[in-house]
């Protein structure tokens, strides 16, 4: 029998399905919050000119600069070289254009699970690898292309924070698993 049948032949597997269901949705839960999370951060590759820009003036805004000025000076060093690049060699944003598709395929592949999550727990297994990979780009190519410490910790905590919901949904398919397991006939 599987999750998305509601028929139980046995009193037991009528306990066990609404388990199951609860299950489910709580992975679909979180695999759409992981999902959403790769589509935004995706989309917002897009408009970096502007997004740096409003950025800066808001820092400006709030009086960020008396009490962080390093953040507010990186931010006008990364708005120039946005600007200046934009102005000058438009076509370097094509890099980040493809960085933002790559987020928007990499989303598409999480529909798997999302549909039937034991069947495609390897994604959620990819994604765990994708995250962790983060960790070590950022320690290297940080500090290559002159990237401020505090922003590789901020670039690394999307790994961490990208594979907290991942950690709790592989656990919870790996439960499903045993519950489906447990409801098949001997």
């Amino acid at each position: 029998m599987t999750v998305t049948d509601t028929s139980a032949d046995t009193p037991a597997e009528a306990a066990e399905q609404p388990e199951q269901a609860v299950v489910l949705r709580r992975v679909r839960a979180w695999l759409t919050v992981f999902i959403v999370g790769l589509v935004l951060s995706g989309a917002t590759a897009f408009p970096l000119v502007t997004e740096v820009r409003w950025g800066h003036e808001l820092l400006l805004a709030w009086g960020v600069e008396s009490w962080l000025p390093s953040l507010v000076d990186w931010f006008a060093r990364v708005r120039e070289g946005l600007q200046t690049t934009a102005q000058d060699y438009p076509f370097i944003a094509y890099g980040t254009d493809w960085l933002a598709f790559a987020h928007l395929v990499i989303a598409v592949a999480f529909w798997g699970p999302l549909r039937d999550p034991v069947r495609n727990i390897w994604v959620i297994d990819f994604g765990l690898i994708a995250c962790a990979g983060i960790i070590p780009l950022a320690l290297i190519a940080g500090p290559i292309r002159d990237i401020p410490w505090g922003w590789s910790l901020i670039d690394m905590s999307f790994g961490v924070f990208g594979a907290i919901p991942l950690l709790l949904v592989r656990r919870m398919i790996k439960r499903l698993e045993r519950l489906q397991a447990d409801a098949q006939p001997a």
